[in-house]
């Protein structure tokens, strides 16, 4: 059976979901409301975002991402890899993200990387598909299909904002490491990626509490 799509009306369906299996979610629904629906282009101009994001503010990675936009208005694989590296330089990637950039541009025109099959494979198969790019790791991926493909049962665990956000919502002592905050996130599948985005949604609502103890829970 196929895994239904992360859109508005299943997110919905999800917090209902997300709130009666965990009482903290419902306690933070209640305090923060619901999350937004993120969205990023599929393909290559989705997962050249990602990379163009990786190790700069926000602020910086938009600046960037439309100027290589402007400069690349098609977002087309082939057409990246027509580009000089002065070109690049000049729309603001590093020589790191040139790099990545053309490796993963490669990888979709030899086939490597194919968006059709992506489609169909389970969330494994697609994860290890989309790492075998240079610059795209697990969490690049992930990321990638939650928001890209509407994947609803993803928990990236190497997040540190997800990690931040359940250590002060379950108010535990210290941050889970992935292989826990996976442990604790085994209770909300199948929904799994709009716990995520209910955490990093309560996350930017919450106190900054990184300089003292998390505030015993509120019963």
């Amino acid at each position: 059976m196929a895994q239904p799509i992360l859109d508005a009306a299943n997110l919905k369906k999800a917090m209902r979901h997300l709130a009666k299996v965990d009482s903290d979610f419902a306690r933070a629904i209640a305090e923060v409301g619901h999350p937004e629906l993120r969205e990023v282009p599929r393909g290559f101009g989705g997962l050249m975002r990602s990379i163009v994001g990786q190790q700069v503010s926000v602020h910086a990675a938009r600046s960037i991402w439309l100027r290589l936009e402007a400069a690349v208005p098609s977002m087309e694989p082939a057409d990246f890899l027509t580009m000089t590296d002065e070109q690049l330089r000049a729309v603001g990637l590093s020589a790191a993200k040139m790099k990545y950039g053309r490796s993963l541009a490669a990888d979709i025109v030899e086939g490597r990387i194919d968006f059709e099959a992506l489609h169909a494979l389970d969330d494994a198969a697609a994860i290890a598909m989309l790492t075998q790019a240079k610059g795209i790791g697990p969490w690049t991926a992930e990321i990638y299909l939650m928001f890209a493909h509407g994947r609803p049962d993803i928990m990236p665990g190497l997040d540190l904002g997800l990690v931040i956000a359940a250590q002060h919502l379950k108010n535990l002592r210290t941050r889970p490491d992935a292989k826990r905050l996976l442990k604790i996130a085994e209770a909300w599948r199948p929904w799994r990626s709009a716990a995520a985005l209910l955490l990093w949604h309560y996350r930017r609502n919450m106190p900054d509490w990184s300089a003292r103890e998390p505030k015993a829970e509120r019963k």
